[in-house]
């Protein structure tokens, strides 16, 4: 069991549920504010070397304040072990999402990604024991049929012709590492302060990265890389990795996994309403009925006692 005492820091930020919610939805505008940033800059950089260099330094921005608050000392042995294993299948996901790129289009993975909140529901289930009602089962398929329809604009050919290549069956795999972090994260929590499983989530992530991105070093050309490409890559280290993963956290303890992978849902329609603010894309009308059922979806998710 969760010793609520050891959730001060979490509870300092917030007190009700409420407070919570809102923290989800500001986790999900700043991980759909990552599609336009990361598009912007990613014809700098190797993808995994970019990945590498936006959890270094979200790791060292994070490292003074962790330093400050809870000193120099290393975490137990038992503790590392679980952070090391905590932040696998956050690098196997970002992999497997910029390696299957290369081989599939961003609509696949668009559409591939709706399956998240679900594989999280079964994760939490083999991995925490956590029953699926069918009030939430009912909520997680009109959440997955309403980013569809957003996704594929209402097309519904475009759902029906959807053919999975090698690229679709290599993102299937990082979704499904990644709803395993979730309630991955849960059972490895101990009791420590947030900001510790943070910061120690992301520097091994950054270990990882390292291992892979090494061989690639030699190859780029560091003198032409843009200011503009570093003032991305520190965007994405500071406002969609390092606070994203903070609040991720935070909402796991407070409202579970299943709850938060259901925000999931919203993260094309924010990214929809981020496009058309920053006048990339034109609002699109038939999106429409799909936000209307992920609403719905929410709902039902959302409202359902823990």
């Amino acid at each position: 069991m969760i010793n609520s005492q050891h959730l001060a820091p979490a509870n300092s930020l917030i007190n009700t549920n409420k407070g919570t919610h809102g923290l989800m939805l500001i986790m999900v505008a700043l991980v759909a504010s990552s599609f336009p940033v990361g598009s912007a800059i990613t014809y700098a950089l190797p993808p995994v070397v970019m990945m590498f260099l936006r959890f270094l330094m979200a790791a060292l921005l994070f490292a003074p304040y962790v330093i400050a608050k809870n000193g120099w000392a290393l975490p137990p042995l038992r503790a590392l072990f679980g952070y090391a294993l905590l932040s696998i299948p956050l690098v196997i996901f970002f992999w497997c999402m910029f390696e299957a790129l290369r081989h599939t289009s961003a609509i696949n993975t668009g559409a591939l990604y709706t399956t998240l909140p679900a594989m999280t529901a079964l994760a939490s289930y083999l991995i925490n024991h956590q029953a699926i009602s069918k009030r939430r089962q009912l909520g997680l398929l009109i959440g997955t049929v309403g980013a569809l329809w957003i996704v594929f604009r209402g097309q519904i050919s475009a759902l029906v012709n959807l053919q999975l290549n090698s690229g679709d069956l290599l993102f299937l795999v990082g979704c499904l590492s990644l709803s395993v972090y979730n309630p991955l994260m849960k059972k490895c929590y101990r009791g420590e302060h947030q900001e510790l499983m943070t910061f120690w989530v992301i520097l091994f992530g950054a270990v990882w990265l390292l291992v892979l991105a090494f061989p690639s070093f030699s190859q780029i050309d560091w003198s032409s890389v843009t200011f503009r490409v570093y003032a991305g890559i520190s965007y994405l280290a500071l406002f969609t990795t390092l606070i994203t993963f903070f609040l991720l956290q935070i909402g796991t303890l407070k409202l579970g996994p299943t709850k938060v992978a259901a925000y999931s849902y919203l993260t094309p329609l924010f990214v929809i309403l981020l496009t058309v603010l920053m006048g990339i894309e034109q609002l699109d009308w038939q999106t429409l009925p799909g936000a209307a059922f992920i609403l719905i979806a929410m709902l039902l998710i959302q409202n359902e006692p823990r």
